[in-house]
């Protein structure tokens, strides 16, 4: 099968926009969960999340602004990241051979609440034309694709909080079958809304540490009491590896190997002892070709619920045995809160840069550690370290799991 490598790098995160600032907010331990300010949250159980500050409508046509839902503005500016940092032209991308696989947990929820508001108030026959292709899923992977004359293979995942990983990894198989030179992969989310925030608050699954925002996300810490909400995209470029060496371009590291898998447990709740996510982890160990011990990182799923750090700890050590404590592990939710359908974009580009910089992000707020989770989490701190593979893992409602690793790039 061919390779398949990472050169183009697109985050837009509540902790900045484009790589060189996501890489520079992640050493510096920085937050991105702040006060609601999309809406009035002032009568709900959770009023923050991390939102996107940065000029992302600068990468959108004025012209497209209101037909798009928000997920879509998102997935366009940080395929255009993706596509600079890449060094690639609009022009190169215009062919049968470049594909598109962006995926979203929830799709256009903000349009879906407008517009069943509309319904509601003023009857159907004033609901928008545009609804439809606002709010549908594949949207994001459709819009990139029409931007860029981007005609070979174009699909879109749905596996909730796993769906960047899933997108990426799919993406890769593209590339690996011959089907596509370059695949613009990743995810996008826009969910901080008033029916996702009440939907997920009366669930108990958000943290509720209002007067602390900044400290609120903190996986892996015994005062953990649930997830914060962020929203925003992740695109990667995957690129065959001799296309990407013909064009001169910089490889950030290589994608080796996925894995996908089902908990078939429970609706939110993960399987006893992440077995699920065993099985994700073990796949993806055995489609890189890698064994346990040779992984130095892994950018865990760590929510900072409760039920998600004991299980993904659990699954840690029964694939990793003593290499467990080896393992240095970081959540970088900590820092963005949870992106659900964005996320593993947002972290495979926290694992690249991580492979490729060697510094490793760290887990931030991580002030009391859970005795029972006793692993390296990297407290606080950055921290230099040379590590030649890594792992990537997503788990998601529904106990859809999918898992990537990656090596450093060495010509």
């Amino acid at each position: 099968m061919k390779r398949v490598v990472i050169t183009g790098l697109g985050p837009l995160t509540p902790i900045g926009m484009g790589a060189a600032d996501f890489a520079v907010a992640q050493r510096a331990g920085k937050s991105g969960i702040g006060p609601i300010t999309r809406f009035d949250a002032s009568n709900m159980a959770c009023r923050i999340a991390g939102e996107v500050t940065a000029d992302f409508l600068q990468f959108v046509d004025p012209r497209e602004v209101k037909r798009l839902d928000r997920f879509v503005q998102y997935a366009l500016a940080a395929a255009a990241l993706a596509v600079e940092h890449a060094g690639l032209t609009p022009q190169d991308l215009q062919s049968d051979r470049t594909g598109t696989l962006i995926g979203t947990g929830i799709g256009g929820l903000e349009t879906f609440e407008n517009q069943f508001k509309v319904m509601f108030e003023r009857g159907a026959h004033r609901v928008s034309p545009m609804f439809i292709p606002m709010m549908i899923a594949n949207m994001a992977s459709g819009h990139v694709a029409m931007r860029y004359g981007a005609m070979g293979p174009s699909s879109t995942v749905v596996t909730a909080c796993a769906t960047g990983s899933g997108a990426i990894g799919e993406a890769m198989r593209y590339i690996q079958l011959g089907e596509a030179d370059i695949m613009l992969a990743g995810g996008t989310e826009a969910a901080v809304t008033p029916i996702a925030i009440g939907s997920f608050s009366n669930m108990k699954a958000l943290s509720t540490r209002n007067d602390d925002p900044q400290k609120a996300s903190r996986p892996f810490s015994a005062t953990r009491d649930g997830f914060v909400l962020g929203e925003g995209a992740g695109v990667l470029i995957l690129e065959e590896l001799e296309h990407a060496r013909a064009r001169g371009a910089t490889i950030y590291a290589e994608l080796l190997g996925y894995g996908v898998s089902a908990d078939a447990h429970h609706i939110t709740a993960p399987a006893p002892e992440g077995r699920g996510a065993q099985v994700a982890m073990r796949l993806a160990l055995r489609s890189a070709g890698v064994n346990p011990e040779e992984v130095g990182y892994v950018n865990a799923h760590g929510t900072s619920t409760p039920a998600n750090d004991l299980a993904e700890t659990q699954a840690i050590k029964a694939i990793y045995g003593e290499h467990a404590r080896k393992l240095q592990i970081s959540s970088t939710k900590s820092m963005t809160g949870h992106l659900l359908g964005a996320a593993g974009a947002i972290e495979a580009i926290a694992t690249a840069q991580a492979l490729t910089d060697g510094i490793l992000p760290p887990t931030i707020n991580l002030d009391d550690p859970d005795p029972e989770l006793d692993l390296d989490y990297i407290p606080h701190h950055a921290r230099e370290a040379q590590v030649e593979v890594a792992m990537s893992n997503s788990f998601a409602f529904g106990g859809q799991n999918a898992v990537l690793v990656m090596r450093r790039f060495r010509s």
